[in-house]
This record gives structure tokens, C-alpha cells and sequence, in this order.
């Protein structure tokens, strides 16, 4: 049964019964959501995900594109060092799109909701070309942490990124060639926000981001928010073995949609840091260091300048998944 036959209010109902009741004062079916006061400073953010862009149906089931779309807003919240607490989804759905993948989005969508304790308040519903999912997602600052900015790296500060580069972009990839399930396939279609990783980092970091762009371009982010430069050590970037017979450093810089966290800790912090992490059994692996210097400019540990690769923007031609699944 598609959407078309089902009615606005039937698959309203249908997508809110895979979600547990939200606890606040007013929930889902009110023209707001009312939520309690909270103690800690509120972190908010707001993403996309849609078809052709960023997943094809073709390639991804309605699962993957819930979990994603889900896991996208609260890799934003980690890279801030947010507790998730509540999120509102809005849908635009093709008026033929079937009853059974819109239960699939929810299931994708409530189950990573579940693992992380975030509550589906509220959403809105409508008819389009195209099937695009946009959430905003609140989280909530711990007692005595500030938010972890991409403004607050110093010179010194030593750089950090968590598990391994570029095995979204190579997923992407076996999926033109016709692959349909690796490692790095499971990577591109369900990536895993650092949820606990963000938390800690929130007692350590002085500056940090989530990795959605790719690593060359989002640190050239983090410097000149901070007015600084940085010093790459290539031959340390963390790399599946895949990626780095197939990608090389230079691919994995480039590759988008990790959803890794960069993060940069003053260097008196980095012993507490790698215990932390140690004991919290979260894979983290130094990379380099931010330097005093021109901006945004990043050079290797030889003190060469790296021209490093352009990463993905949605208005300079970038990566751009067609109905036949070609990457433009």
C-alpha cells in the first residue's frame, strides 16, 4: 500500500508506532513540542539526508536511510560533546512511496534512537519529487563542560581523529562497481556517531569537529575558525587495510561522510586524554599538531605545504549520487 492510497494522518500514526512514547509535557500531533527546562546548556542542530545526494534506494534499504539520517544530527551532537536528549523529523515522501519502506525508515531511525536515548517529539509530513528526511536534534551539555567549538585550537594543541579514514568514500565506490555489502559498504550506509567519544573529549579538547567532508577539508574548518595552521602526519592517519590498498592517504583525506571526530587537545591534557580513551576503549590515533602561522595552512611533518584534496560541497560539484547510481 503506497502513501498516496494511506492518507497524511494513516502513515503519521504508522511511523510514530515504531518510536516509544515521548516523555515531555507536549509530544507528537500538537503544533509544537513543549519540553521541560533543561539544567545544562542546549546544543542544536539540523541535517538532510536525500535521495540521489547522499543514499539511492537502489542501493541503501529503508533502514539504512533512517539509521543515517539519525546518525548524521547526532554526530554533530558528539563532535559538541552533547548528551542527545530529543529530536523532530520532517519527511518528504513521493506520493507512490510504499507503506512497508516508511515502517523501514522508522525501524532504522527508532533503533539508533534507542541505543543513543533520544525521543522523537514532534515532525511534519509532506508530498515530493524525491525522498529527503530533515531532522533537528537538541542534546544537552554535561554539568561543568562547555561545548567542544571548531574556534578554540591553539598553537601546539595536538590533533587527534578516532577510528579510521576514508572507508565511507571506498564503500561508495564498491557500490558503483557493483559490491553490495563489505566493511566499508556497512560504513557509508550506517555510520557510527562517537557519542561516548564526544562526552569524554568535553574534559580534554580545546577544539574539534565531526569528520562529514573529509578529513582535508574539515581540518582546513577547524583552522581557520581557529586562526591557525596545522602540521600533517600522513603516515599516520589510521587506515583499514582496505582503504589503504585501494584509496591511499591521499583518497582517505578526501573521503567524505566518515563521521569521524578531529580533535585537538593542549598538549599538557593529551596524557589524560589517551587514558581516558584507553580505559573507555575509544580508538583514537594522533595525526599531527596546530601551529602558529598563516590560517589554514597546512604543510607535513617535513614542513612542506600539503595541497591537500578537495573534500565534498554541495554547490562546487560534488559528490552527487544519479538514479543509476553514477557518482557525479
Amino acid at each position: 500500500m503506497s502513501t498516496r492510497a494511506a492518507g497524511e494522518f494513516t502513515f503519521i500514526d504508522l511511523f510514530l508506532s515504531h518510536f516509544p512514547r515521548a516523555r515531555v509535557p507536549v509530544g507528537p500531533g500538537d503544533d509544537c513540542a513543549v519540553l521541560a527546562p533543561s539544567k545544562g546548556a542546549q546544543c542544536i542542530t539540523t541535517d538532510a539526508v536525500v535521495e540521489d545526494v547522499h543514499f539511492t534506494r537502489a542501493w541503501f534499504s529503508p533502514e539504512d536511510i533512517g539509521h543515517k539520517a539519525l546518525a548524521v544530527n547526532l554526530s554533530d551532537l558528539a563532535s559538541m560533546g552533547a548528551v542527545p536528549r530529543w529530536f523532530v523529523c520532517a519527511l518528504a515522501l513521493p506520493r507512490d512511496f510504499p507503506r512497508r519502506d516508511l515502517s523501514g525508515i522508522a525501524r532504522g531511525m527508532s533503533a539508533l534512537a534507542r541505543e543513543h536515548n533520544i525521543t522523537l517529539v514532534g515532525g511534519n509530513f509532506t508530498s515530493a519529487r524525491e525522498l529527503s528526511i530533515t531532522l533537528t536534534a537538541a542534546g544537552e551539555l554535561l554539568p561543568g563542560t562547555a561545548p567542544i567549538t571548531r574556534a578554540g585550537g591553539r598553537p601546539g594543541d595536538v590533533l587527534y581523529v578516532s577510528g579510521t579514514l576514508g572507508d565511507a568514500r571506498l564503500g561508495l565506490q564498491q557500490l558503483q562497481a557493483g559490491l553490495r555489502r563489505s566493511a566499508a559498504i556497512l560504513r557509508q550506509k550506517r555510520p557510527l556517531p562517537r557519542m561516548t567519544l564526544g562526552r569524554l573529549a568535553a574534559r580534554f579538547a580545546s577544539a574539534g569537529l565531526d569528520l562529514s567532508d573529509g578529513l582535508a577539508q574539515d581540518l582546513g574548518h577547524l583552522c581557520t575558525a581557529s586562526r591557525v595552521g596545522a602540521e600533517l602526519e600522513l603516515e599516520r592517519l589510521p587506515l583499514s587495510r582496505a582503504v589503504r590498498a585501494s584509496l591511499g592517504s591521499e583518497g582517505a583525506l578526501a573521503g567524505g561522510e566518515d563521521y569521524e571526530l578531529l580533535l585537538a587537545v593542549p598538549p599538557e591534557r593529551t596524557s589524560a586524554f589517551e587514558r581516558a580513551c584507553l580505559r573507555g576503549e575509544e580508538s583514537v590515533t594522533r595525526i599531527g599538531r596546530l601551529t602558529p602561522g598563516v590560517p589554514g595552512h597546512i604543510r607535513d611533518a617535513s614542513g612542506r605545504s600539503l595541497r591537500l584534496p578537495a573534500g565534498f560541497d554541495h554547490f562546487r560539484g560534488g559528490r552527487r549520487i544519479d538514479r543509476s547510481g553514477r557518482e557525479g
